[in-house]
């Protein structure tokens, strides 16, 4: 009894303490247990097996979370999930734009010698669309236990709207419950992020070092100088312009509670669960961003979008191809539509690098020995990507929901507004 008792102390203390302060003791120590002990393979399981239960259960809370929404005969999707998805969209291509422009400016060559990927990467932008629509239509069973985002959705309306029509309020309230059982098991396992993140941070510290940044240090600064610049400028511009309010705590909190998980999973589909909670902390509508934030981790894809251009840009100065204004334009919505089609998982992006390097006449092979340099440096691409990715999700969501609220005369929250401080003062 003692020891129980000791036990849930341990556990009320460790609950009393932000989790986000948590999470920075986790990648704290991560750091220090790289550099003390480099061997120990139990401290990296920690961070496999934090991803792994996020990825396990994200399909189903997805596809409960939404048939749920819908048989209950909440709101529809109206006008918001048209704003999040133009937002989404927008902000992918004015990314790839982003990338371009400053892959002119700063122009990198690539010495083309690293081993190419094994992975078969999509030959057209045809392919890629043909994935997305088979995807769609995929065995519903099987793109729960795939992860497949779009299958999920497409199926879980489809029963949503049926079990809407012909089942009973017993039937619906099952799913309801059940939505609600899987939700407090996400709570649980976010709960443990700090262990999760440690072993995460540990692995990629203890495996990498410091060295990809003297290898590679003027490819990746490029890479995370285009979505610094895509995550704190463009993102609380299109938030400001639409909201005519201070952007920025909104941004720095989705950053803080979404973007800096995402960081370290490098997983836009293992993020879906954080971000749901985020959203139930914001306020949001349930039935709207159960359907947008899964929706967001398959085309909101600013990240993905900027490492496209930026590596094939690279491969293209390496290899000394002019390049017009009208044909880098096309890249930019060549890349938006491929990083719409990218998978929701490490190094998603890379593989459709050869497609886009296929606009410019370069070889299968020299494609994917980028693609080989894009895995060396995933370490910090594909986490700074997923980062930007996820977190723009909730900004979004968040954005189109804040817009309905000020159009209604509803006030907004007051951390965006600023006027519970301005009370207190």
């Amino acid at each position: 009894m003692k020891v129980l008792k000791v036990l849930r102390g341990i556990a009320g203390a460790y609950n009393r303490v932000p989790l986000i302060l948590r999470i920075l003791c986790g990648i704290i120590l991560g750091v220090i247990l790289a550099f003390v002990i480099p061997n120990a393979s139990g401290l990296g399981l920690l961070g496999d097996l934090f991803v792994g239960a996020l990825k396990a259960i994200a399909p189903l809370l997805v596809f409960l979370l939404v048939i749920s929404a819908l048989s209950q005969g909440g709101s529809k999707l109206d006008k918001r999930f048209g704003m999040v998805i133009f937002f989404y969209l927008l902000t992918t291509f004015i990314a790839a734009i982003v990338a371009v422009l400053a892959s002119f400016m700063f122009p990198v060559n690539l010495a083309l010698t690293a081993e190419a990927a094994e992975q078969a990467a999509p030959s057209g932008i045809f392919e890629v669309i043909s994935n997305l629509l088979t995807n769609m239509i995929a065995n519903p069973l099987a793109s729960i236990i795939d992860g497949k985002y779009l299958g999920i959705l497409f199926w879980a309306v489809i029963f949503g709207m049926a079990l809407k029509k012909y089942a009973s309020e017993n039937t619906k309230n099952v799913f309801s419950n059940m939505s609600d059982g899987v939700s407090q098991a996400v709570r649980w396992i976010i709960n443990l992020a700090p262990f999760g993140i440690m072993g995460l941070v540990y692995s990629s510290v203890s495996s990498y070092g410091v060295e990809i940044f003297t290898v590679y240090g003027k490819l990746v600064a490029l890479l995370v100088g285009c979505m610094l610049f895509t995550s704190f400028i463009i993102n609380p511009i299109i938030v400001a312009i639409t909201l005519r309010c201070n952007p920025f705590p909104l941004v720095f909190r989705c950053l803080r509670e979404s973007g800096i998980t995402a960081f370290f999973t490098r997983s836009s589909a293992a993020n879906i669960p954080v971000n749901m909670a985020l959203c139930e902390k914001l306020g949001l509508d349930k039935d709207m961003y159960s359907v947008s934030i899964p929706l967001g981790a398959t085309i909101n894809m600013d990240g993905a979008a900027v490492t496209i251009s930026v590596m094939t840009l690279a491969a293209v100065h390496t290899m000394n191809i002019p390049v017009d204004i009208p044909t880098a334009l096309f890249l930019s919505v060549l890349s938006t539509l491929a990083a719409c089609g990218a998978s929701g998982v490490a190094g998603g992006s890379l593989l459709l690098i050869p497609m886009a390097c296929s606009l410019f006449g370069i070889s299968n092979d020299i494609a994917m020995q980028v693609v080989g340099v894009g895995f060396i440096i995933g370490v910090i691409q594909d986490s700074l990507e997923t980062a930007l990715n996820s977190s723009g999700d909730v900004i979004f969501a968040a954005t189109a929901e804040y817009y309905q609220w000020k159009k209604q005369g509803k006030p907004l929250p007051a951390f965006l507004t600023g006027k519970k401080k301005a009370a207190a003062k």
